[in-house]
């Protein structure tokens, strides 16, 4: 039970991220384009790939499986969902915006397979 309350908490935190990210992103760069989501997928797979690199190569035995939760399925499962992204996509395809439906969805999976790339990449190099 403590893993789903875990889980919970930690994704009401991710959420809130989730919104301050998009809100300051509509503000900064317009409604056009949905920077928001591809800014927190791209920012949220690198983090992913940070901790859990660090959690696999680094941390050892002192982190429990429920700060694995917490932080992954929590706080980055609350913070980055592919469901908007989904969501995102189709509405450009729906508004006939099919060039700019097929760079975000382009962009956003070869950027964020990338960066999960590189977090893990860069905790292996610090091994």
């Amino acid at each position: 039970m403590i893993a789903y309350l875990l889980v919970f908490l930690g994704a009401g935190i991710g959420g809130a991220m989730r919104h301050g990210v998009n809100t300051g992103c509509a503000r900064w760069c317009g409604l056009d384009f949905p920077w928001g989501t591809l800014t927190v997928n791209i920012a949220g797979s690198l983090l992913m790939g940070l901790i859990a690199g660090w959690l696999a190569f680094k941390a050892g035995e002192n982190w429990t499986q429920h700060t694995r939760l917490f932080l992954t399925t929590g706080i980055l499962g609350g913070f980055t969902t592919f469901s908007a992204f989904s969501l995102d996509a189709m509405l450009l395809w729906e508004r006939g915006q099919l060039m700019i439906a097929s760079t975000y969805v382009l962009g956003s999976v070869i950027l964020s397979i990338a960066a999960l790339a590189l977090g893990l990449a860069l905790v292996r190099a610090l091994t």
